[in-house]
């Protein structure tokens, strides 16, 4: 995961899976918040599948729509532990 090569052997931003600017204190954002809880983790989630579900077409479009995916299948994974 993290960054994808392109043909040009160039490598491509992840802004989905793996955005640089969660990544900067050397933890991403989403493992620090699940460690405070699993319901801080799941609410955190929740909110954010709210987020970008609910802005998606007047922001970032299928952008936002792969992020909230995102983040609801985190949320199905935290609840399942």
């Amino acid at each position: 995961m993290g960054f994808n090569k392109v043909e040009t052997n160039e490598i491509k931003k992840d802004n989905v899976n793996h955005p640089d600017h969660y990544q900067q204190s050397g933890i991403e954002t989403i493992d620090y918040i699940e460690s405070l809880g699993k319901e801080v983790g799941e609410g955190f989630c929740i909110g954010n599948v709210i987020k970008y579900v609910s802005r998606y077409k007047k922001k970032n479009g299928i952008e936002d729509l792969k992020k909230a995916k995102w983040y609801l299948e985190r949320a199905i994974s935290v609840m399942e532990q």
